[in-house]
């Protein structure tokens, strides 16, 4: 039996790799936020984001934002973690969040 996974891959870059057409990008910012998707979406706190970490959070409008058409459609997620805790934060939401782990998979090499 073939199984299907239709969830946009997210794979861990560092902030020097190159964009593709079809990549979107988050990045771990500390001094600013804690990850930026460079979205505007809903805000903190709203009912459908309470008690979402902020990776989550910006998974979640990153996803909104390609299904309305506000950002170019995208197939891959490239995600830049600014250390091993944005690491760990980013691994733990795409396993445990609902919405991310409905709508995004961490990549795996081969």
């Amino acid at each position: 039996m073939v199984r299907i996974d239709a969830r946009i891959p997210v794979f861990i870059a560092q902030a020097t790799d190159i964009e593709a057409p079809d990549v979107a990008w988050i990045v771990e910012n500390p001094e600013e936020s804690p990850w930026d998707s460079r979205m505007a979406g809903h805000a903190l706190g709203c009912t459908c984001c309470v008690a979402r970490s902020p990776v989550a959070e910006a998974l979640g409008q990153l996803f909104r934002a390609r299904a309305v058409g506000e950002m170019p459609f995208f197939t891959r997620l490239g995600a830049v973690p600014a250390g091993p805790e944005g690491d760990a934060a980013l691994r733990h939401a795409l396993e445990t969040d609902g919405l991310a782990a409905a709508c995004y998979r961490l990549e795996t090499a081969g």
